[in-house]
């Protein structure tokens, strides 16, 4: 762990009553600074930046969409697939992208360019299907919007 780090979570720490309450920042600051997931290493810089064990870190990031912990792609992409998206069409979304980046849900690219996933919920629900490019929303996403997103995404351009 960088000095910096340990700093930043000690910060954290102080910002509440019960350390253990600081795990969610603390892992997504580790996130970062282990390029977009926690390998093990990761859990246990938290761990013993909190006065924790790594089994409770892991508990938590193992629970939670948002913590990765096993390396994704360069680019993520994340359907939602809880109710109302599943209503409005998110699994042929999932389809398309898995069709058109050509790497299944829960996986990465063979290049490591693209990661795909599903999540339980991005907090769109009244703008179904929704969909996270690298942590940006799009909203109302359907299947036959999604070959123009990747080729957005080819371009170089990034996620708009």
């Amino acid at each position: 762990m960088t000095p910096a780090l340990y700093d930043r979570i000690q910060d954290l720490r102080k910002r509440y009553p019960e350390r253990r309450s600081a795990i969610l920042p603390a892992l997504r600051l580790a996130q970062e600074e282990h390029a977009g997931w926690l390998p093990p290493e990761a859990l246990t810089e938290v761990a013993d930046a909190l006065d924790v064990t790594p089994a409770y870190c892991l508990s938590i990031a193992s629970f939670y969409d948002q913590f990765h912990l096993e390396p994704r792609g360069r680019t993520l992409v994340e359907v939602c697939t809880n109710v109302s998206c599943a209503l409005a069409g998110a699994q042929d979304v999932v389809d398309a992208f898995e069709r058109e980046l050509g790497v299944a849900p829960g996986s990465t690219s063979a290049d490591g360019a693209y990661g795909l996933g599903t999540v339980e919920c991005l907090g769109g629900c009244g703008w179904a299907p929704v969909v996270a490019i690298d942590n940006r929303h799009r909203l109302r996403v359907q299947a036959a919007d999604v070959p123009a997103i990747v080729q957005e995404l080819g371009d170089g351009d990034g996620p708009a």
